[in-house]
């Protein structure tokens, strides 16, 4: 599949065992993920259009696999589990967190990663970014470091993720003052920065900093 996504698409898709994903983050290979594949298979299904994302799901909460995830993993640190199922195929931004992202791909997909010291001015810019082939199966660790947003499909039917971050991340804030100038302007949720297309409208009514700069590149399959 990765020999095709290549063949079809004008930006170079790397393998997330390869060399070049190492400063992105990492493959788990000491952790068995499959209680969450079997329980998003048999439990969650994927839109029709666009996505669905999840922070919490309190049925993948319960198994026991979340404490081994959470105490070896995390170092003990509070935990959520949900997942983000879609069709989405455009860049449309980047988002970073405050501590590491896990992603096990229950399904193939692409992820568009950059790291946060590309960020100049709140600003990222098109063709500096790196795409990653997930094959089915694949756990992988998202340093805090390294900008990322939904995955990209390549089949039509779409595809599903487990998303592992810490407690609260994702959620709707309380108390952040919001600034239109440096970092506090990209905070958009609970331990979430984020810059968005300009043409994602979506992202942008939300409140999203409108600061990708470029075309809006879509990941053919």
């Amino acid at each position: 599949m990765l020999e095709k996504l290549n063949n079809l698409n004008d930006v170079k898709i790397h393998s997330v065992f390869s060399e070049e994903f190492k400063t992105f983050g990492r493959v788990i290979e000491d952790t068995d993920f499959s209680p969450l594949c079997e329980y998003m298979k048999a439990h969650t299904f994927v839109p029709e259009k666009n996505n669905i994302y999840v922070a919490s799901e309190k049925g993948m909460e319960a198994l026991a696999v979340c404490g081994e995830i959470q105490n070896k993993l995390y170092g003990e640190m509070p935990i959520q589990i949900g997942y983000c199922n879609g069709r989405n195929t455009t860049y449309n931004g980047f988002e970073y967190h405050k501590g590491s992202e896990i992603n096990v791909a229950v399904t193939p997909f692409c992820l568009v990663l950059g790291h946060t010291w590309q960020i100049k001015d709140n600003k990222f810019y098109v063709g500096d970014e790196t795409v990653f082939f997930v094959p089915e199966g694949t756990a992988i660790e998202l340093y805090q470091t390294t900008l990322h947003l939904s995955p990209c499909t390549v089949s039509d039917d779409g595809f599903k993720a487990v998303v592992i971050l810490p407690l609260g991340t994702n959620t709707p804030l309380e108390n952040a003052e919001k600034s239109d100038k440096g970092e506090s302007a990209l905070l958009l949720q609970k331990n979430k920065w984020i810059i968005a297309h300009p043409e994602r409208k979506p992202l942008i009514d939300q409140g999203a900093f409108a600061g990708l700069i470029g075309e809006n590149k879509e990941i053919k399959y």
